[in-house]
């Protein structure tokens, strides 16, 4: 094994996790503020279709990941409004989001299917062509230095700020913050969307990034598993980023093992991924405490207070 081939192995997982941080990273925020939305799944490929469409008719990928963007949070706004002001079950409703938008996805990029972008090459210039690090570090897309800047932001928008004291307060008790005059609604509101916002991101940079091309169901589970991750993160910004590039690399496990030339069905070896989210999850769920210890108090609890 060189170092080509190490440097190549970890190119890919941090490109193979991006996406995941990304939409896992929106999850957690919304999470903090006590909504559990289970419709990443369905606003992840409203975002990868909708970008891409986008994308194909103007050239631009910029503004593909506008319109990324502004799908997902359209999707979350939909769940908010239904949860917030109808007061529906917050699972029931993340279900039928999925629902929708796999089925609203399918529909609209059906013509799209077998068209392709342009596949564009990032590099940053000098700092790339250096010795194994260029490649590891500097060679990314811009999306993928956007995601770990974003993970920091939001680590210390918790650590650090008057205003992620204010959603965790509101994820813990909303009934206390709004004693304290907090707008929870407001706050729920803005963490719902922004989430959302960010599957739509993660989406995009799937379908304009990744392939780049359009396919149905294209997300693979990565919704679901960014639902697993932030649990498996016991909701720590931080443990987020670890677990998306541990994703990253039993991702591309599957090509490794294959150029080893072990004899073993690509497909087996294709669900590692998965399989290791069901073995850490197994494993979390033995401690019941430490759950409870870290999870927002009024997680998936619907508030009915003032609007």
């Amino acid at each position: 094994m060189d170092i080509d081939f190490i440097a190549n192995i970890l190119f890919a997982t941090i490109r193979m996790g991006t996406p995941l941080l990304i939409v896992a990273i929106g999850e957690l925020v919304c999470e903090k503020s006590g909504v559990l939305n289970l419709g990443q799944e369905g606003m992840m490929l409203m975002g990868a279709v909708t970008g891409f469409m986008i994308a194909f008719h103007t050239d631009s990928l910029f503004i593909g990941f506008m319109g990324s963007v502004v799908a997902g949070a359209l999707m979350a706004l939909l769940f908010a409004v239904v949860t917030m002001h109808f007061y529906a079950n917050q699972v029931a409703t993340g279900l039928a989001l999925t629902i929708l938008g796999v089925g609203l996805s399918g529909f609209m990029g059906r013509s799209y299917v077998g068209e392709a972008l342009t596949n564009i090459d990032f590099q940053i210039p000098l700092l790339s062509s250096i010795p194994f690090f260029g490649k590891v570090l500097f060679s990314h897309d811009v999306l993928v230095y956007i995601s770990i800047g974003l993970a920091g932001a939001v680590y210390w928008f918790f650590k650090s700020t008057r205003a992620g004291l204010v959603v965790k307060a509101v994820g813990e008790s909303p009934e206390s913050a709004q004693s304290l005059g907090l707008s929870v609604l407001k706050v729920r509101y803005l963490a719902i969307v922004f989430g959302g916002a960010m599957a739509g991101l993660a989406g995009g940079y799937l379908s304009l990034i990744d392939t780049p091309l359009w396919a149905e169901n294209m997300t693979a589970g990565r919704g679901w598993i960014a639902l697993a991750l932030v649990v498996f993160a016991s909701w720590r910004v931080e443990r987020v980023v670890f677990g998306a590039y541990l994703f990253g690399f039993m991702s591309i496990m599957h090509l490794v093992l294959q150029s080893f030339g072990l004899s073993v069905s690509s497909n087996l070896l294709a669900t590692l991924p998965y399989v290791a989210t069901v073995v850490v999850l197994v494993l979390l769920s033995r401690n019941q405490q430490r759950i409870k210890l870290f999870a927002p108090m009024s997680l998936g609890k619907s508030f009915h207070g003032a609007h």
